[in-house]
């Protein structure tokens, strides 16, 4: 499989698609195939998120190791989404701005790139919604 293709088969990074369960209404970030609530009973779907949510909390990334230390600072977040599943993201904004219960949605940037003439991971960040 080529690398190009290997990373479109990944709908989650680029889709921001995780999984309900149909019996206990619990959604899955990254997805799951089992429901650890309700087990073999559970009936798992695809779900796409909405995108929105808040900053449950923060960190301001100070020193970072490449190829990411060229974007220091930046702040990475737990999200809670609309849906009530939590996810670790990095958050597109000053860091002067960052605060706990900021309303923010998921965009699609880049994530990193390996090399002047490498891959280019692509990923979900989040951005404040004004």
């Amino acid at each position: 499989m080529s690398v190009p293709r290997f990373w479109r088969k990944q709908p989650q990074r680029y889709n921001l698609i995780g999984s309900k369960c149909e019996t206990c209404g619990t959604y899955y970030y990254p997805p799951r195939t089992v429901c650890p609530q309700c087990r073999r009973d559970g009936k798992m779907v695809e779900h796409k998120f909405k995108g929105t949510g808040e900053v449950v909390t923060f960190s301001i990334i100070r020193t970072a190791s490449a190829p990411y230390d060229y974007e220091t600072p930046y702040p990475i977040a737990i999200i809670e989404l609309e849906e009530g599943t939590r996810m670790t993201a990095p958050v597109v904004c000053d860091i002067e701005d960052m605060e706990i219960g900021m309303p923010v949605r998921a965009t699609f940037r880049k994530i990193v790139a390996d090399g002047d003439s490498g891959m280019i991971v692509y990923g979900t960040k989040f951005v404040p919604v004004k």
